[in-house]
């Protein structure tokens, strides 16, 4: 009898731990669900009561959820950015800064993530690590050229060497994206930047393909520059 009872309190609790689990993968879809979701059983529905409560005014509670949020999925990297954004808008900047910086360690796909690490290295004058972030948004292929050439500007203008060589670095160390830079730098640097950049990376072993070298001639603006009037001539010598 007793090992009766065991049993079927053994299947009625597995049921229990099922439901929950389901409920809370089915929450990953249907936000509204979360609320339905038992507390441990929350992980996909933590999200959605996160970036809810992140909305609201009362910006303790939306700790409490990025907080709990993060203890039990701590690994995404965009679980530690909601934590960043719910402590500097709680007022715990320093604790925020220590966030963002632990979500960029897992981020480097993370947009906003890579943005902000951008802004903070900038801000610091790292120029090498700003360079860095700053890269590794420039090959995203949905990335707004608008807001490459917003980041770029204040990166490699004035004294800027460090950042121009860590750039060119990055560059000359990945043949599978001098397409995307090619195409994206012609239309979001300034000329000089951009012939700079390029000699820069061929200097460290870097080979350019012809054809997409003549695209970006064509590309670039300025056709009154010194950098344009350079860049078709080395073009021109190589190809």
């Amino acid at each position: 009898m007793i090992g009766r009872i065991i049993w079927i309190t053994a299947i009625i609790a597995v049921a229990a731990v099922t439901s929950g689990i389901q409920l809370d993968r089915q929450a990953r879809y249907v936000p509204t669900l979360s609320v339905s979701v038992p507390p441990p059983f929350r992980a996909f529905a933590q999200i959605h009561l996160t970036t809810s409560a992140m909305q609201g005014e009362d910006k303790q509670q939306a700790l409490a959820q990025a907080r709990l949020l993060v203890a039990r999925r701590p690994m995404p990297a965009p679980h530690q950015r909601l934590l960043s954004i719910a402590e500097y808008e709680a007022g715990e900047t320093e604790l925020g800064g220590t966030s963002i910086q632990r979500a960029a360690r897992h981020g480097w796909r993370d947009p906003v993530v890579q943005e902000s690490m951008f802004q903070l290295a900038l801000a610091a004058g790292d120029q090498a690590e700003a360079a860095r972030r700053f890269a590794a948004l420039f090959i995203r292929p949905s990335e707004e050229l608008s807001d490459l050439q917003a980041m770029a500007d204040p990166l490699f203008s004035g004294e800027s060497e460090i950042a121009r060589a860590t750039f060119a670095r990055v560059l000359a160390g990945a043949d599978r994206w001098h397409r995307i830079f090619l195409n994206k730098g012609a239309r979001t640097l300034e000329p000089g930047v951009f012939l700079d950049l390029i000699q820069r990376a061929e200097a460290q072993g870097a080979r350019f393909n012809c054809v997409h070298l003549k695209r970006a001639v064509r590309l670039i603006g300025s056709p009154e520059n010194p950098a344009v009037a350079a860049l078709k001539s080395k073009v021109a010598a190589a190809c």
